[in-house]
This record gives C-alpha cells, sequence and structure tokens, in this order.
C-alpha cells in the first residue's frame, strides 16, 4: 500500500482575510456596496437586540435598523474614528429608535412586551415551563424601563465600556455609573421575584 502524503489544506482552505470595520466604513464611503452588505451582517443582529430594548415593538425595530444602516451608507465619510464603528452605529440606531418610538401611536399595544409579562395568575405545571434561567431573564429585561434596558444591553449583549457607553447616550459618565446601578438592582429584584438565585443570573 502506497502510502498517502498530506496535502497542503491551508493554502487551499485559506480564507478572505476578515476586514476590520474601519476598513470596511473606508470602503463604503467610497461606495463599496459589497462592504455595505459586510457590515450590515457583521453587526444587524445586535443593532436590531438593541433598537428592540427601545421602542418594544419588532416592526420598528426592524425599521430602525434599516434607517440605521442607510444612515451609514450615506454618510461614512463622516465617521471620524473616535469611537469604534459599532459605538457609531448603536449611537445612530439609538437616535431611530427613539424617533419611531415618538412616532408610535400611545394607544397601541406592544404585542411582545405583553406576552413576555409576568402572569401571576398562572398555574404551578404552567410556571414550570418557565423555569428556564435564560426566558426568565429576557422576560425580567422586558419589565425593565427603556432606560435601564437600553443600559443593562450595552453593558452585557454589547460589552461596551462606561466611556462608549457615554458617547452613545450623551450623557455624562457618572449618570451612566447611577443608571447602571439602579438598572442592576431592578434587574435582581425582578429576578429573585422569579424565584431564580441570584447568583445563577
Amino acid at each position: 500500500m502506497i502510502a498517502q502524503t498530506p496535502t497542503s489544506a491551508p493554502s487551499a482552505r485559506r480564507a478572505t482575510p476578515v476586514l476590520s470595520d474601519e476598513t470596511l466604513i473606508r470602503q463604503i464611503a467610497a461606495g463599496n456596496k459589497l462592504a455595505m452588505r459586510a457590515l450590515f451582517a457583521r453587526h444587524q443582529i445586535k443593532v436590531y437586540r438593541f433598537a428592540l430594548r427601545i421602542v418594544r415593538d419588532t416592526g420598528l425595530a426592524e425599521d430602525a435598523v434599516s434607517e440605521t444602516f442607510i444612515d451609514a451608507w450615506q454618510h461614512a465619510d463622516r465617521f471620524e474614528g473616535r469611537s469604534s464603528v459599532s459605538t457609531w452605529l448603536l449611537g445612530i440606531a439609538r437616535h431611530k429608535a427613539l424617533t419611531a418610538a415618538q412616532r408610535r401611536p400611545t394607544e397601541s399595544l406592544d404585542c411582545e412586551g405583553a406576552q413576555n409579562a409576568v402572569d401571576t395568575t398562572q398555574d404551578p405545571e404552567a410556571a414550570l415551563g418557565h423555569r428556564d434561567t435564560g426566558t426568565v431573564i429576557r422576560r425580567c429585561l422586558q419589565a425593565l424601563s427603556p432606560e435601564h434596558a437600553e443600559i443593562i444591553d450595552l453593558v452585557y449583549y454589547q460589552e461596551k465600556s462606561i466611556k462608549e457607553i457615554v458617547d452613545i447616550l450623551g450623557i455624562p459618565d457618572n449618570t451612566v455609573k447611577t443608571r447602571m446601578f439602579y438598572a442592576r438592582k431592578r434587574l435582581a429584584a425582578l429576578v429573585a421575584a422569579e424565584g431564580i438565585d441570584r447568583a445563577a443570573a
């Protein structure tokens, strides 16, 4: 039997180098649509989740995402690099989401929020179905005020620093820290009310 020598797989499978966000922005500023698609694919989920925390409506969140990336396409040449691209995008998304929330009729019912509301009348068997920690925490996040929900999202889901949060929200760092303190406190109380150990959350 003739021994087979390994083929030079690394060269055959050489992946296309991953471009940085900053490189993509420069290409977008030059009108590169493929770069725009790459940026959208990389950030759309986080931008959507962040917008959803603010508007609490899937349709409005989707609109905010679309408007955010349209803005990024149109104004990429204005990106100065003083913050990361993701921070810049979240700042745009927050503005779009808040604008969308103001346009929403006050009498409209937030379907997702209603579905995730805590039902104190549900029977024990149904309650057991909601013991999954992740599900409970998501429901508790829905119960937070928009201000507290967005700051929890920025810290834990977007992994932003205090400085980046200051840039996104446009508030002093002490206000960020104070808001974060009360958001954590409120979330801990909601999670505890659901019967989940705080350490597990």
